[in-house]
């Protein structure tokens, strides 16, 4: 169960339920509704547009670095090319994931997890020197309460701290880099000079070392130990059973080397060392024992490091949400429906506040509306949607006058003591209206 949830910006319901959520208030007439619903799906429409533009700036520049990729460009790149490609790509992804409410993660935070484990008891090694860069967002920072096995019947419930979504970002270098290094280029988890991208929901803050392509896993100490110490007490008894045939070849050796002096303080018969059978029965019988006890061991260790991975993966496959270009596509959805319920929760209470509102005023009033709405308590970001209402502008044309003598308006204005202040229905409508006409244009016709 959930202990604690921090406030975030994040609004925990989709775009229709906010719509319907404003229309069921009581505060707008049915002819006032509807202008309302009206002025939404433009805006939606407009935003899906607007988005649809990033998608397709990533969609251009992250052919060269995708792993995934089955189509090639005609021209390559040049070296001036393909940095001013990587730059775009990464804008785009910080952009989206920030519009989508996600807030980055310090690095600090993620190599402590190196150092501490969590729910998976492993030693795991990322070597950060090997990308050009990496980045990492999260949102839903909390705590649960969990039951853990420890032995046998006994559990034991722990408090751990999951990131309920967690979104990475990681360029390596190229393969010149990995060859210095001495690295088999065939033998890497991960393709040299490429972007890795994943997003997966409910990690632990302290697992997210696993989440990185190159990560290398291995025992810890204690299971060093209980794999060791039961293999050395079951190797004591099986190297005092072959030790007669142990002595038995060594002399046989001596004897080869012609240093029969020496046989005599192994304690070992002459005749014994001179027939061949024996020696030949001694060789077999060491060869098998010790050989089925190395193969033994080995398995046990094969067995367990399996074990190991088959945990890493059961893990991470089941909260795996994308990869590479589907973390894009996720993302280009999520930065969408925020920037709309953002703004239309903005645009609602501005116009149906009895008095004008300062910026921290409509901040607390969103807040509180939604606490007592649905019960969710949010950290309503009131910059961006003031900021989008602002920078919307369009004409509101009487019908008496041309285009040629009407000045673009904002949706948005503030008035003297700063308090804000957006345009009616009617106009607001207009205005977002006209964006939307004249978001597609070639050579100065609408389309």
């Amino acid at each position: 169960m959930v202990v604690d949830k921090n406030r975030e910006a994040f609004i925990p319901y989709t775009r229709s339920d906010i719509i319907k959520l404003c229309l069921q208030d009581g505060q707008l007439n049915e002819a006032d509704a509807q202008k309302f619903q009206d002025f939404c799906k433009i805006l939606t429409a407009y935003y899906h547009f607007r988005f649809h533009k990033t998608l397709e700036i990533i969609k251009d520049n992250y052919v060269p670095f995708n792993p995934n990729e089955d189509i090639q460009p005609i021209t390559p790149p040049t070296f001036e090319q393909y940095d001013e490609m990587e730059l775009k790509v990464v804008d785009a992804f910080q952009h989206i994931v920030e519009r989508a409410n996600y807030l980055l993660l310090p690095e600090s935070i993620v190599k402590r997890s190196l150092a501490t484990k969590s729910l998976i008891d492993l030693k795991t090694q990322v070597d950060f020197e090997d990308f050009d860069r990496f980045i990492c967002y999260y949102r839903g920072d909390s705590y649960k309460k969990i039951s853990v096995k420890k032995f046998f019947f006994w559990r034991e419930e722990k408090t751990i701290d999951i990131l309920e979504r967690i979104v990475l970002f990681v360029k390596f270098k190229e393969a010149a880099y990995f060859r210095a290094k001495k690295a088999k280029i065939q033998d890497l988890k991960f393709i040299p000079g490429k972007m890795y991208l994943y997003c997966y929901k409910n990690i632990p803050k302290l697992d997210i070392d696993l989440l990185f392509p190159n990560v290398k896993t291995s025992m810890t100490w204690k299971d060093r130990l209980l794999f060791g110490i039961p293999a050395i007490g079951a190797a004591i008894p099986l190297i005092l059973r072959t030790l007669p045939n142990l002595l038995l070849l060594v002399a046989a050796i001596l004897l080869v080397l012609n240093v029969s002096f020496l046989i005599e303080l192994l304690n070992v018969e002459l005749e014994q060392v001179r027939n061949f059978m024996p020696i030949l029965v001694a060789t077999l019988s060491l060869t098998i024992s010790l050989g089925g006890f190395a193969f033994k061991q080995y398995t046990n260790y094969k067995n367990k490091k399996i074990k190991f991975q088959k945990t890493v993966t059961d893990t991470l496959f089941f909260q795996n949400l994308a990869n590479h270009t589907s973390v894009f596509q996720m993302f280009i959805e999520l930065a969408e429906e925020e920037e709309c319920k953002e703004i239309i929760l903005a645009y609602y209470h501005l116009l149906t506040s009895p008095t004008p509102l300062s910026p921290q005023q409509l901040d607390s009033r969103i807040e509180t509306w939604m606490e007592n709405k649905l019960g969710t308590k949010i950290n309503f970001d009131i910059q961006g949607p003031l900021s989008n209402l602002e920078d919307i502008r369009g004409q509101v044309i009487p019908n008496s006058e041309t285009t040629d003598n009407v000045p673009e308006v904002p949706l948005l204005t503030y008035n003297q003591q700063g308090a804000c202040q957006v345009l009616p229905l009617d106009d607001a409508k207009a205005v977002i209206d006209y964006v939307w006409d004249n978001a597609f244009q070639y050579n100065g016709i609408i389309l």
